[in-house]
């Protein structure tokens, strides 16, 4: 009835709160201390063109860059905020921007090899991912030591990678050293586990 000529009584409304959880989609995080290059890395490695300054937490909210092969597969890195110690007990920017890397397939720690010891910052960005999800850090992943290009960087280099398994890709973000063998890691890292994505994890 287009004009209808009777009414009934209308029953209560319901009432629902929604809470929506934004989760970025990548297939590879960069994960790393304020400051590490993940940004300059990115900007190397894609078109993304987040900020870049020489002071800490420059990155407040994820950003994604396309990683374009020539046979024109494309892998999105999500470069996420700086972690530092002790961020789950809210210290800096805290830890729950990392359920942006929830969903990636593989990890990328940025590891400074300007600071002494730097074994010591990848010991600690495990430990912090371990805090917001239970084998988190487990993820298939790469070591990226940047900065090969400063002092000391060649000495701090081999002393990380006597003190870990996995071989470390040596780097100079500012300066575009050295990206080749990242991404085709990174290629070889997403084409091996991109069907377990999800898997167990």
């Amino acid at each position: 009835m287009r004009a209808p000529a009777y009414a009934e009584m209308g029953a209560e409304g319901e009432k629902k709160t929604v809470y929506l959880e934004l989760k970025t989609m990548a297939h590879a995080g960069l994960i790393g201390f304020p400051n590490a290059g993940k940004s300059t890395l990115l900007r190397a490695i894609s078109r993304a063109r987040p900020k870049v300054a020489a002071y800490p937490f420059t990155t407040l909210n994820p950003h994604v860059g396309m990683v374009v092969y020539d046979d024109f597969e494309q892998i999105a890195v999500a470069d996420i905020p700086g972690l530092i110690p002790d961020a789950h007990k809210n210290r800096g920017l805290g830890i729950a921007f990392l359920r942006h890397i929830e969903r990636c397939t593989c990890l990328l720690y940025v590891i400074d090899l300007s600071v002494d010891e730097p074994w010591i910052q990848l010991d600690s960005l495990k430990f912090e991912l371990e805090q917001y999800k239970e084998r988190l850090s487990k993820r298939p992943h790469a070591v990226i030591g940047n900065k090969i290009d400063l002092p000391n960087a060649d000495k701090n280099l081999k002393e990380l990678e006597e003190r870990i398994d996995l071989p470390v890709f040596a780097v100079s973000a500012k300066k575009r050293l050295n990206i080749e063998p990242v991404l085709y890691h990174l290629r070889e890292l997403y084409d091996k586990y991109s069907q377990k994505k999800g898997a167990g994890w």
